[in-house]
């Protein structure tokens, strides 16, 4: 058991398809869970999509680049460790490939 991390790209009328995927970062779930709840969502953030457009990959891409994603505890998380800067900013290049493309990108986790 632990925090799996998924990042979905989906055109409209299709099914999503995952392009990225963490294991155990819980900084980064702790900053897609402040950017649900920034939008006035509640309750428990497990198995709950975000969906990200430029603004917000450009808001990660800062914090990342800043060391700057939010300390981030849970039961099953894990710790996170700056082995995953560059793969954090590859998932940022890849999400606004797939935004250019006509993708729709969401972050979702289970734990």
């Amino acid at each position: 058991m632990g925090l799996d991390m998924y990042a979905l790209k989906k055109k409209e009328d299709s099914e999503p398809e995952e392009f990225f995927y963490w294991r155990k970062h819980p900084d980064l779930h702790g900053w897609m869970e402040k950017k649900w709840r920034d939008r006035g969502n509640e309750g428990e953030f497990n198995c709950v999509p975000v969906e990200l457009d430029d603004d917000d990959l450009d808001e990660l891409e800062s914090a990342i680049v800043r060391n700057d994603l939010p300390n981030t505890t849970g039961f099953f998380f894990g710790v996170s460790n700056l082995d995953s800067y560059e793969n954090d900013l590859s998932f940022v290049k890849q999400a606004r490939d797939a935004l250019r493309t006509g993708y729709q990108v969401a972050y979702t986790s289970w734990w």
